[in-house]
């Protein structure tokens, strides 16, 4: 028998404050906005970018920071914003706010909602992948809205801040791991937050079943069987 082990999964939750944000070129414009935003009551801010760019977790500080509510586009066909709970809203985030396009009852909700902001002098975090002009939205009153609402990018992490970000997952599951191992890392990732993520956890699984320490070999080892994981469960 060997010494490998089962290990015990664990949820491991990304913590999403302020002070856990690192800022580099790629996301410091869009870190700045969601700082000050909104500048004006009543008013809409677009935060786009690509998969695992750390636009959830911005979103995440602004709505702390505002105590705003939080919701999917995917959801918001299913609002009956007749409620009395729609009231008091003030401030709203909505990840993945593209998927409203093309849903006719998630589009009126949307206009819906942008308008009863606006009069309540409240804020709107839309957050997709791309900016709202793009989005195939077939109502002309909410693609007017989104025309003129604040659009800001966040660009796919470089090698700097991908290696900023292994050296700080690594530390919150209490790995101590050398620069050779996080640079080999970076240069054999996907270029996302979401794949560091990924990976760390992968590796630390492979060095609790192997009780080994987090060297290049079992870096090389966990990889492969990384990207079987994800192939498999469909993810890009």
């Amino acid at each position: 028998m060997s010494g490998r082990q089962l290990p015990l999964e664990l949820p491991h939750l990304p913590r999403l404050e302020r002070a856990d944000f690192l800022s580099a070129d790629a996301n410091a414009e869009a870190l700045a906005w969601i700082d000050r935003f909104p500048e004006k009551p009543g008013t809409v801010l677009a935060l786009h970018g690509p998969a695992g760019s750390g636009k959830t977790h911005l979103a995440h500080i602004w709505a702390a920071r505002l105590g705003a509510s939080w919701a999917t586009g995917g959801e918001l066909a299913s609002f009956d914003l007749a409620d009395p709970a729609w009231a008091k809203l003030r401030a709203l985030a909505v990840d993945g706010a593209e998927f409203v396009a093309g849903d006719g009852g998630a589009e009126r909700a949307l206009f819906h909602i942008i308008n009863m902001l606006r009069e309540r002098g409240g804020a709107l975090l839309l957050v997709g992948r791309e900016p709202p002009a793009r989005w195939a939205v077939q109502l002309p009153d909410l693609a007017s809205r989104l025309r003129a609402a604040q659009a800001v990018g966040v660009g796919a992490p470089d090698d700097a801040l991908l290696a900023a970000v292994l050296v700080k997952l690594f530390a919150e599951r209490q790995l101590a791991v050398g620069q050779d191992v996080v640079q080999y890392l970076v240069g054999r990732m996907e270029r996302s937050l979401a794949a560091a993520r990924s990976a760390v956890a992968a590796i630390d699984r492979e060095a609790l079943a192997q009780k080994r320490r987090v060297t290049i070999p079992l870096v090389a080892e966990a990889l492969p069987k990384l990207q079987q994981e994800m192939f498999f469960s469909g993810e890009e």
